[in-house]
């Protein structure tokens, strides 16, 4: 197959544009604790839609998972429940450091390591810079590092705006120094899914011998990166459920969730919207195995196309729902301006791979 990077940037702005987009049917759940609708959508993010997704759109998948070494199987699993417990710590971040350091500091780290991990550690970094194509890929990341310190400015700025009306700081809970250890943790081990895929290339090869399209190559592999995910949420959540007793809101009783107006939870409706958002959750790298297969030799490149693409998407929800409407013109600018430098980054890193192709 001849690598079309310009579509694989596409396909990853849609990659960003679900995992932006996923939370807003989390938004509608009524009378369910968090970790009630987060196991049950994630049922759907980690287990159903990847196998479902795998199973229609690859040839022979358990055969094909059944030829793959174990040694391959775990290091996918074990990158991916590391990769989990970066999720399940990102929230603190905000909640220490604010929007805007905290995810300056978890998205930055997660995405240098992301991206340039995989190529340290197989040694081939020094012939990538060594090649414009690779050093425009390696621009292109630096530009992207620019685009979210942006971002992240206008987040700030927007807090501070938010102290000078309501006079008080916005972070309630500001602790810098924790704050500070919860964001390198949550950025270290949330780049750990593109080690999981990374890991995952013998099954790409297994998966292609078996006569698989080349655009469904990675989804047999996320079969095994988000179970380990799966693994490290479902244990999180199952002990939040033990802890605040909230078993009975899944057939439908009311729980801590509802003690503020004693109903009883929507259950038909809060399953629908939690399976739609998990679904939704998963289509990001649904779009990213897509996007990943047309990067050619570059395909590393395709986690800094993916946080590029989930910040600027995530932005723009933020402005569709009136996020930033008591903002100065000053920070909608300053936000604008970094939405525009993402896009740019994600254009150079395209160009770069296209050159290579």
């Amino acid at each position: 197959m001849i690598a079309n990077p310009l579509l694989g940037v596409f396909f990853h702005w849609l990659g960003g544009l679900a995992s932006a987009s996923f939370y807003v049917p989390y938004r509608r759940v009524g009378r369910w604790s968090w970790e009630i609708f987060w196991l049950v959508g994630g049922l759907f993010s980690w287990i159903f839609a990847p196998w479902i997704f795998a199973s229609l759109r690859t040839d022979h998948l358990l055969n094909v998972l059944a030829s793959t070494t174990r040694g391959t199987l775990f290091w996918c699993w074990f990158w991916g429940a590391l990769w989990g417990f970066g999720g399940l710590t990102f929230g603190l971040t905000m909640r220490y450091l604010g929007m805007s350091l905290g995810m300056a500091t978890a998205l930055g780290l997660t995405t240098i390591i992301g991206t340039m991990g995989p190529p340290v550690f197989r040694g081939t970094l020094g012939s990538l810079a060594a090649h414009a194509s690779g050093q425009a890929i390696l621009a292109g990341v630096l530009v992207t590092m620019i685009g979210i310190w942006v971002v992240a400015r206008a987040g700030r700025a927007k807090e501070r705006e938010m102290e000078a009306g309501y006079g008080k700081g916005s972070v309630v809970e500001f602790d810098f120094r924790k704050g500070l250890l919860v964001a390198v943790f949550s950025g270290v081990m949330s780049s750990c899914f593109a080690f999981g895929l990374d890991a995952g290339q013998p099954i790409r090869d297994l998966t292609l011998a078996a006569g698989t399209d080349p655009l469904a190559q990675g989804l047999p592999v996320l079969c095994v990166v988000l179970l380990g995910g799966a693994t490290t949420n479902v244990v999180w959540c199952l002990w939040l459920i033990a802890k605040n007793g909230t078993a009975a809101e899944l057939i439908g009783r009311s729980g801590p969730a509802a003690d503020a107006d004693g109903g009883r939870p929507p259950l038909g409706r809060n399953y629908m919207l939690s399976a739609l958002g998990g679904t939704i959750w998963y289509f990001q790298f649904f779009f990213y195995t897509m996007g990943e297969s047309q990067m050619g030799a570059f395909g590393f490149s395709s986690w800094t196309l993916h946080m590029a693409s989930i910040i600027i998407f995530s932005t723009l929800w933020g402005f569709a729902l009136k996020e930033w409407a008591g903002s100065s013109g000053r920070t909608r600018g300053l936000v604008w301006g970094g939405i525009a430098t993402l896009v740019f980054a994600t254009i150079v890193i395209g160009l770069g791979n296209y050159l290579a192709a």
